[in-house]
């Protein structure tokens, strides 16, 4: 192969087939390359070395326009290997010096892999991620919480002037259960689906994910579903939409993905250019 980087996008088993994979990042070929024990492969591409090397990538990686393209090239991989293959996905930007330096780290993290690969060689990967519309749950919040609900009939039994000022209590108090509601419903929804994953993950929300068209996110999460299991998790998932959807969220469910939040442990420090 010409002078480059390996460019590593995941890690599959060696009876992988890539026939008919599209083009990698550069419009590259994408290629296997196996281990020394045939059990494993990393899937590649060569760039070109002056393009990747350390101090041009990190100039560029700031590079919107530069970075888009790439970002999609290296997604469009994975997820094209993961319709066909179990993989270990790998983080943009994995480099290795030449084709030894791949096969040194598939060697070296085999057993890991193989566990991982086994692992997740029926599953794939769901994310979810869901909003709370503000005005739209203060609306109904009675409906989510019993002490407002409890408020709520109270100003109904009063005279004009008390409901005017319970009134104004309820304003106040609404606003203050909010992040309670936000958060009770958050944990049952995740409880809920997590019940038809064999894994999963809630992470913090991203700083900044708050969305105009969406709300403000409540729940970051990430399921790893069995195949024969998706039915089930996606009945449960819709019944929540129908649950919750009318009183002020909004859900944004995406995959199948390559189960990138669940394979961290076997791919760990695997870059060496």
């Amino acid at each position: 192969m010409a002078r480059g980087f390996w460019y590593v996008y995941g890690i599959v088993p060696a009876n992988a087939e890539l026939a008919g994979a599209p083009p990698g990042v550069e419009d590259a070929p994408v290629l296997l390359e196996r281990s020394a024990d045939g059990s494993i492969a990393a899937v590649v591409s060569v760039v070109p070395h002056d393009d990747y090397a350390p101090t041009t990538l990190e100039s560029r990686t700031g590079d919107v326009e530069w970075l888009g393209p790439r970002a999609m090239a290296h997604d469009r991989v994975l997820s094209w290997v993961s319709d066909r293959a179990a993989v270990v996905p790998l983080p943009m930007f994995t480099l290795f010096s030449g084709a030894d330096a791949v096969r040194g780290m598939l060697g070296e993290r085999s057993t890991s892999i193989r566990s991982s690969l086994a692992r997740i060689a029926s599953h794939r990967e769901y994310a979810l991620r869901v909003y709370r519309v503000d005005a739209e749950v203060l609306r109904n919040i009675g409906a989510l919480s019993p002490r407002l609900r409890e408020l709520e009939r109270s100003a109904e039994d009063v005279s004009p002037g008390q409901r005017y000022l319970l009134q104004r209590k309820l304003d106040s108090e609404r606003k203050h259960e909010l992040r309670g509601v936000s958060q009770r419903v958050a944990a049952e929804i995740f409880d809920a689906l997590a019940e038809h994953a064999e894994e999963r993950s809630r992470a913090p929300i991203p700083q900044g994910a708050s969305d105009v068209s969406r709300g403000i996110q409540i729940l970051n999460a990430a399921f790893l579903v069995a195949r024969d299991r998706y039915d089930a998790f996606q009945s449960r998932l819709g019944a929540l939409v129908a649950e919750h959807s009318p009183h002020g969220f909004r859900f944004d469910f995406t995959g199948p993905w390559p189960a990138y939040h669940f394979v961290s442990d076997a791919v760990e420090h695997t870059a060496d250019a």
